[in-house]
């Protein structure tokens, strides 16, 4: 009973701080405040986009061994064009998994002045033969430029680190993001069209790309 009495006790003085302590929050306005620096965060959260920065410079790309599907690019020629370099390995599951967005995204945005160049890095010897690359993109049915970087020359121009890496590029020649790794497909989207839309480019088609839409076979 004694207990039961003093939990009775403490609930009571909790209670009251409770209400003194609502009193305080209206009559200052400090609650008011809360719930507007709350909702101001959950808007952002909910509204955030990818944050474009100047990176620096796209490097050159004259480290490539050899080029597939195309002449070799340039820095120079590759100036008022929107790029988005892709480092991969045809062996690298992760660098699988993404191709499908890179192809559909090529497509895509083609004739918008998107160009997306693969940048062929090998993890193992057997990636860096030309006729082992060549077969990969055949039967992977990609199409866009592929510079094969045998010797990780342009790997390391990048300073990168990783597979799949991509690389955002402005008609300036400007990196302007980054991502590695899979996923968060809607926003590296997002920057593409943000880039192209700053080169000049009007009528859009902003809606991203869903997996079915990118050809991604999904297991269940």
């Amino acid at each position: 009973m004694k207990h039961h009495l003093r939990l009775k006790a403490w609930i009571r003085r909790v209670l009251i701080v409770a209400v003194i302590t609502g009193v305080v929050v209206v009559l200052t306005g400090w609650g008011t405040g809360l719930l507007t620096t709350l909702s101001l965060v959950k808007m952002a959260k909910a509204d955030s986009q990818p944050f474009l920065n100047d990176e620096g410079g796209l490097p050159d790309m004259d480290g490539a061994v050899d080029w597939l599907n195309s002449p070799p690019l340039s820095r120079e020629s590759l100036r008022g064009k929107v790029v988005l370099v892709n480092f991969w390995t045809y062996s690298c599951i992760n660098s699988l998994r993404e191709l499908p967005y890179m192809k559909a995204w090529a497509a895509k945005y083609k004739d918008a002045g998107l160009i997306v160049i693969g940048v062929h890095a090998p993890e193992f010897g057997f990636e860096k033969e030309r006729a082992n690359v060549q077969n990969a993109l055949h039967d992977l049915n990609i199409t866009y430029p592929v510079a094969i970087d045998s010797n990780h020359r342009i790997w390391d121009a990048f300073n990168n680190e990783y597979w799949p890496a991509d690389y955002f590029i402005d008609g300036n020649g400007r990196i302007r993001y980054h991502h590695f790794g899979e996923g968060d497909y809607a926003d590296s989207e997002h920057v593409i069209q943000e880039l192209l839309k700053a080169n000049g480019v009007s009528g859009l088609d902003e809606g991203s790309l869903s997996t079915r839409r990118a050809g991604v076979r999904l297991k269940s």
